[in-house]
């Protein structure tokens, strides 16, 4: 009755607007414990007053000061919840526009607001703006996740003006946020080397956070962060935004200290090339911004994130996973039918679910024995595979796992007899030379024919193999020289390209709704949660190399859950077979190695590997994430996973540092675990012929000695890496 109650006064709080002065508004957008708060004033201003932690009292929320003055806002809208470009805005502008009438300023004023409860948990708050002197329109969408914590924010844009208006800029968020200080954590990288952090103190100006590749968007920059506020951000302490743009193409993220210090955050498409021209009576709907505020530290913000992703976003989020075995450093191009019956007789051995056939597999006036020929012309290589891919699935189920294969139905080689019939589906620029990207280009996805060939590849191939169980769907180029041959608004490119892939994933999830489908781009090129709406599960990098994955995983995690990370033990770096699987282990595990060139102890430890896997990935999926000793600071990296109800914890250790006896030489603190609880502590994945130091140990702890004194993993040279499970003691 209490819980009731509760939830009933907060869905009331949620949905009220007070008013503390006349003419005034506050219009709160709630979850369980933070709140982002609006006021409309007398003139129909909307301004953000509040982003933070949400307030007991609710009625308080129209006591909050007009925008943390600091001294004289000449605009009186340096804290607007949309921004327009024109007229009295001095500052960095979420929507700029041209009117029909070649007007280029916009006024937005309240017209009224909505809010609803749309699923168990998940209110919708609807902000409606008009432009007092024209007939267009912006609404400013909310919706809040009670108990993950997170709010997904969009806007949709629409007119009637009686000719078309040009959209300049067209943000999705536009965030206020008054503190003492700022600092931002964002990340770069290249391929094989993603997710690197810079954590950076911001100051007065803008600091500007885009892409312009077109496709892999993230190559260089992931649109996602950290923002931490008054101090650095630290795991467990200290005020956090975590902020992800859910859009897998241009973006930019604009962070501007304002005349009064305080911090104004736009974040949706990127306006470069990319002007929208808006008919009258149709809407512009941009891609959602998600973040979360964390009172909490940097380990709380990404457990939102976390939890949000496996409920709301990912398919089948609270569901299973494949391991599989993957052919590419076993083979490369060069296979066939024989090589690849035996390569499932050795998954098999090995013990995974699924064996994944990668690129190669196709085309034949121009084979694909390379990267250079052959993308496009996705008909099976009657020389590699005379009795096609029907033939490989029955063989792999007869050999008693599943199959998969690789695709990148987006891309076409300048050799294939797709570009040779259909050069027009193709971007690139008229009388200018290729240039290729892997050597490739990318079709033009804007058109709807390009559209249809690309869902009728993906289609037909598993209409024909109504079992195929695993598509691998990569995407290795970037848009280089930017023209569509057949989009009458060469400037809509770049936003329909992506539009027009979304529109194929929902006609493909549409009909094979569970089907494993795995997010590829060179790597991490494309990862963001507007893609993980219908990829189960995404490839952080081509990058294997168990140490170098430590970190690259690492810095993931702050966004994106581990039943999501596909982590693959193969033959990249030196470290042996024990800590690339342990590695691994921490997400999605799979393999890519040569199984008939494992000795017999690696063989071994593999398969009791992936037993033990089996046992314990719910934990691991489904877990809660705490970061114990980060590779960044440390020659220690350390982490555990632990579950809901706090009776099991998986705890992963590894040395990343060689310096003269470094490892764990002092217990680490553990978190998450219930105080009151008693704890045994197990060494899993030992490697056969050695013995572990901890299993002799039939001690048992509380939550609060292992949270408190801690507990030494014994992590060293020769022990680099140490897998253990922390288990409720009956």
């Amino acid at each position: 009755m209490k819980i009731t109650l509760y939830l009933f006064a907060f869905l009331l709080a949620a949905k009220t607007a007070f008013s503390a002065a006349p003419g005034d508004k506050y219009i709160a957008i709630e979850t369980q414990h933070t709140a982002l708060v609006i006021r409309v004033d007398q003139d129909g201003d909307p301004t953000i007053v509040h982003l933070g932690k949400r307030l007991q009292n609710a009625a308080e929320y129209g006591l909050l000061p007009a925008n943390e003055k600091r001294g004289e806002d000449y605009t009186k809208i340096y804290n607007s919840v949309y921004t327009p470009a024109g007229g009295r805005n001095l500052l960095e502008p979420a929507l700029q526009v041209a009117h029909a009438d070649g007007n280029p300023s916009a006024d937005l004023r309240y017209v009224r607001h909505e809010t609803q409860t749309v699923a168990d948990g998940v209110v919708l708050t609807t902000v409606f703006l008009k432009d007092p002197q024209y007939p267009f329109e912006v609404m400013l969408y909310y919706k809040a996740y009670q108990n993950e914590d997170v709010i997904e924010q969009w806007t949709t844009i629409r007119h009637s003006e009686k000719k078309p208006v040009r959209l300049q800029k067209y943000a999705s968020a536009n965030l206020y946020i008054p503190a003492r200080k700022y600092y931002l954590t964002h990340f770069h990288g290249d391929w094989a080397r993603e997710m690197n952090p810079e954590e950076i103190p911001l100051t007065a100006g803008l600091k500007v956070l885009d892409t312009k590749l077109g496709t892999r968007a993230d190559l260089f920059q992931p649109p996602s962060f950290l923002l931490a506020l008054n101090q650095p951000a630290e795991e467990e302490i200290g005020e956090v935004i975590a902020g992800t743009l859910a859009w897998s193409g241009n973006y930019k993220i604009e962070f501007e200290i304002d005349p009064l210090r305080n911090l104004r955050l736009l974040a949706g498409i990127n306006p470069y090339a990319s002007e929208y021209t808006l008919a009258p009576g149709k809407e512009f709907t941009t891609p959602a911004f998600l973040y979360t505020y964390s009172n909490a530290g940097k380990g709380q913000a990404s457990r939102n994130l976390h939890r949000w992703a496996r409920k709301h976003r990912i398919p089948q989020g609270k569901g299973n996973r494949l391991t599989l075995l993957n052919n590419w450093e076993a083979t490369y191009f060069d296979f066939n039918e024989e090589k690849l019956t035996a390569l499932f007789k050795d998954g098999k051995k090995l013990g995974v679910d699924l064996f994944l056939l990668d690129d190669g597999w196709f085309a034949n006036k121009y084979p694909r024995n390379n990267d250079q020929t052959g993308l496009g012309d996705w008909q099976e290589n009657k020389q590699k595979l005379p009795h096609g891919l029907g033939y490989l699935v029955k063989e792999a189920e007869s050999a008693g796992i599943k199959f998969g294969i690789w695709l990148e139905p987006e891309m076409v080689s300048p050799k294939s007899e797709l570009y040779e019939k259909h050069p027009d589906w193709v971007i690139k620029l008229p009388n200018r030379a290729e240039y290729y990207f892997r050597n490739q280009l990318v079709l033009d996805l804007s058109n709807p024919k390009v559209q249809d060939f690309v869902y009728g590849v993906v289609d037909g191939i598993l209409t024909k193999n109504p079992t195929l169980s695993y598509i691998k769907w990569d995407c290795n180029a970037v848009i280089y020289n930017a023209f569509s041959a057949t989009n009458p608004n060469p400037s809509h490119l770049f936003v329909e390209y992506v539009q027009g892939l979304y529109k194929v994933l929902d006609r493909l999830r549409a009909k094979y709704p569970t089907l494993p489908l795995m997010l590829c781009s060179g790597g991490g090129g494309r990862v963001d949660y507007g893609a993980l709406k219908y990829f189960t599960e995404f490839w952080p990098s081509d990058n294997t190399d168990g140490l170098e994955r430590i970190f690259i995983q690492w810095n993931y995690s702050y966004f994106f859950p581990a039943i999501a990370t596909c982590n693959h033990i193969t033959d990249w770096g030196d470290q042996p077979i024990k800590f690339r699987t342990d590695v691994a282990m921490m997400g999605k595990m799979g393999y890519d190695i040569v199984v008939s060139k494992l000795d017999e102890k690696e063989l071994a430890f593999s398969q009791q590997a992936l037993q033990t896997y089996s046992r314990v990935k719910d934990v691991i999926w489904q877990g809660d994430l705490f970061r114990l000793a980060s590779p960044q600071k440390n020659d220690l990296a350390s982490l555990m996973y632990v579950s809901e109800k706090q009776d099991k914890a998986l705890w992963f250790s590894y040395l990343v540092g060689n310096r003269y006896r470094e490892g764990s030489q002092a217990p680490i603190l553990l978190k998450g675990l219930n105080p009151s609880k008693k704890y045994r502590i197990q060494e899993l994945n030992v490697y056969p012929g050695t013995n572990s130091p901890i299993n002799h140990s039939q001690s048992v702890y509380s939550g609060d000695y292992l949270m408190t004194v801690g507990f030494n993993p014994q992590v060293d040279a020769r022990r680099a890496s140490v897998v253990l499970e922390v288990t409720e003691a009956n």
